[in-house]
Parts: structure tokens; sequence; C-alpha cells
């Protein structure tokens, strides 16, 4: 095909009354000028211009099926909701509700009173408060109650979590000014005790993520840090990162925090909770009311469907934690991990293979999960992530590994047929 043999952009456009049409077309004009100069025939120009408005025109944000063994996979939209949380979403989602109504007494009312209750009742604390992610929970808090003064927290806490964000970075945005304690692998309470002074507004402990310090190492309980706040009249704040209502391996629950003598307690809502994302604040009532009132929990408040679905899932944690994906695969028998992939194995010809799953989302950082997964070709892992819904799988020792803890019955029927589709 020679230049002048090229469609216009006019002509491909008139195919359809997409208003997408011109867009695609001079898409495709475009990349066959470039063909035909580098001496390649760009083919069927209303076949490409076709597809081109297919592609524009299909969602961004896929399904894919997560078959690689991280349950909290940041990348994959960390947790999947369980059918109880998606159902309260479509219920508030297709009508009006009452967010910020008081039906009742006919007034205005708070959206925070739909989720409080029941985080008061599955933590102990005295009051509860929601925003749109753990990151906002603690900026809030200290901005609300250490605006302009000090926060006291362990050097070897002042860590980098995913894509490149820096504890440090992230809460002296609000306001506060970091005081670091002790050493990278070794503080003691005795340090923070030396530390307090005059400007001191918060005492910090911030969940180390996904690292961990090991050898020669110390960091204060969580009740001693109590105590030493306790003698100076400061609150203390808990960040616990992932956070976790049930007991799931050796994550701190807010609960026991509390316990401890934690004032404020924050963690997400999307991890090993296992519900959308947000960010959870739960204590002391006064101290809950200081960051309801601060200016920033309206520009981090979560809107109604987050709430929806955290309401959805921490009805399921309390009543039935083993409904909620991410607690089902946490701690799934292995036996039944097997099954899956011994049956997913038989209908592709592949062979199960002992593996290791992982927490993920920086929870357990040292936790290695038991699982089995079906082995086939290497060269499948390319193909199945363009199938749809995409698969997304691990290769290791030339095989691609699809890791059955975190793939359902369903999901394994599904992978099956996307193998099947790959290998044509």
């Amino acid at each position: 095909m020679r230049f002048r043999d090229l469609p216009s952009v006019d002509e491909l456009a008139r195919q359809s009354e997409d208003p997408l049409a011109v867009e695609a077309a001079r898409t495709v004009v475009a990349r066959a000028r470039e063909q035909i100069q580098r001496g390649d025939d760009p083919g069927d120009l209303r076949l490409q211009f076709q597809a081109e408005l297919d592609a524009a025109r299909a969602p961004r944000l896929r399904r894919v099926l997560n078959a690689t063994g991280v349950i909290v996979h940041t990348n994959l939209g960390r947790a999947p909701l369980a059918e109880a949380a998606l159902d309260r979403v479509r219920e508030i989602a297709r009508s009006y509700s009452n967010l910020e109504y008081d039906v009742a007494a006919g007034r205005r009312g708070s959206r925070q009173d739909h989720v409080a209750g029941i985080l008061r009742r599955l933590t102990g604390a005295e009051a509860a408060l929601v925003v749109n992610n753990n990151a906002a929970a603690v900026m809030l808090a200290l901005a609300a109650l250490a605006e302009g003064r000090e926060v006291l927290v362990s050097r070897g806490e002042l860590i980098e979590i995913g894509d490149g964000f820096r504890i440090p970075d992230v809460l002296e945005r609000s306001g506060a000014t970091l005081r670091e304690v002790g050493t990278t692998n070794r503080t003691w309470a005795a340090d923070y005790e030396t530390a307090i002074g005059a400007e001191t507004a918060v005492l910090l402990r911030v969940h180390q993520s996904n690292f961990r310090l090991v050898g020669f190492t110390a960091q204060p309980s969580l009740r001693e840090l109590a105590d030493v706040a306790r003698r100076h009249d400061l609150p203390l704040v808990d960040d616990l990162g992932s956070g976790a209502l049930v007991d799931v391996g050796d994550e701190p629950t807010a609960r026991a925090s509390l316990a401890a003598g934690a004032d404020l307690v924050c963690f997400s809502g999307d991890k090993l909770l296992g519900g959308p994302q947000a960010g959870i604040v739960v204590g002391r009532a006064d101290l809950v009311e200081q960051l309801r009132r601060h200016p920033l929990q309206r520009a981090f408040r979560a809107d109604k469907l987050t709430l929806a679905a955290l309401e959805g899932t921490l009805a399921l944690a309390l009543d039935a934690p083993d409904e909620i994906p991410v607690v089902r695969m946490l701690c799934e028998p292995l036996e039944a991990v097997r099954a899956r992939a011994a049956r997913l194995a038989e209908l592709v010809g592949g062979e199960v293979e002992e593996t290791i799953a992982r927490a993920g989302g920086g929870a357990l950082p040292l936790t290695e999960l038991p699982s089995f997964a079906c082995a086939v070709e290497e060269e499948l892992a390319t193909k199945l992530r363009a199938c749809d819904p995409p698969v997304i799988a691990v290769v290791r020792d030339g095989r691609t590994l699809l890791d059955c803890r975190t793939l359902t019955d369903a999901e394994a029927d599904e992978a099956a047929a996307a193998v099947q589709r790959a290998r044509r």
C-alpha cells in the first residue's frame, strides 16, 4: 500500500456514529503511515478502526483472576469483597439513602453513625471514625492532636511503604514535627521518657508493615509506652497499618491494642479486615471527637459506597468472619487448597506443585502459608494475562504456577478455560 491509497480520516470515521470515531480513525491512519514508511503492510484499516473503537470503549478497570498466592495483593485491588458487602453496596447505590439524615429525628445526621456502633462492639472502643484510607487516618490524628508540636516515634519505625511513600513524609504533612527516639535496631521506653518535653503532644507507634528487623533488636511493648504516656498525660496513637479484628497469625488486633493502653488505634479497612479501602480510627471518645471536628476530616471522609461495603464486612466480622474472603483464604485448610489444585491440574493437564502463599498488604511478613499450585508451561503466563478475564500467575523455575489459595472453586474453572484458550 502507498500513502495515496490510504483512506482519509473522514472516510474511516463515517463507518460509525460513535463520538469517538474521529479519534479512532486518526489513530489508525497515523499508525498506517508509520508502517508504510517502514516498508510494512498496514493491513485492513477498516477492521483496525473497529478494533480501535472497541478498545476505546472497553473498561479500563477490569476484574482479574489472582493466581499469585498473595492474598491482599496491592496491585490487584487488595481485598475482594464478601457477597454481603456487595449486597449492601447495591442496595445503597441504586437509590437515595440516609447517609447524613437522622430518619427518626427528621434532621441532619452524621455519616459516621452508620458504622460507629458496630466498630465499638468489635473493638471495645468508646468511639470510632472512618476516613478514606489509613494514611489519612494517621495524618488526621496527628493534625488534630499535634499540629505545630512534636510527635515522638521510634527511629526503627520510620520506614518506606508501597510506591515510594515514606512514613516521615506522610506524617510531616500533618503539620506536626517528628522527633525520632532510640536507634534503628533498639528503642526502649526510657528513650521516649527522656525525649518528652514541653512541645511533645503525642507518642506514636507505627506498625513496621512488610519490614522486620531481626537479631540484636529491642522495642518497648505497647503497655510500656502506655505507661509512659499516662505519666506525662499524653495520648498514645497506635498505627496498626493492616490491622485485624479477628486473630490472624501474630498481627495485633485493634481490641488488643486498646486493651494494652493505646488511646487511638488506626488501621486499614481493605487489608486483613477484608473490606473496602478505608482508614478506621477507634479509641477514646474525646480524642475521636477532636478528629471529627478537624477541617481535614471533611477532605478525608469516606463516601456512601465505602460505608455500605464496610458495614456489610463488619457485620460478617461480628457473626461469620469465615465468610470474609481474605479471612477464608488465610485460614482455609491445606487439603482444600490441594484438592482445588489437583482438580485444576486434571482439567488442563498440568502438575500439582507445593508452594508458599503470602498474606500481602504489608501484613504477616514473616508468615509463610503452605499452598498448592497447578504448574503449566512457562510461555502461557503472557497469554493468560491477555485472556478475559486476565489470569495473573507466577513464573518460577521455568513454569507458570497458578496458586490455588487465592482462587475460588469457580475461579479455578475460569482459569482452566483460560489455559485451554491460551494453548490454541
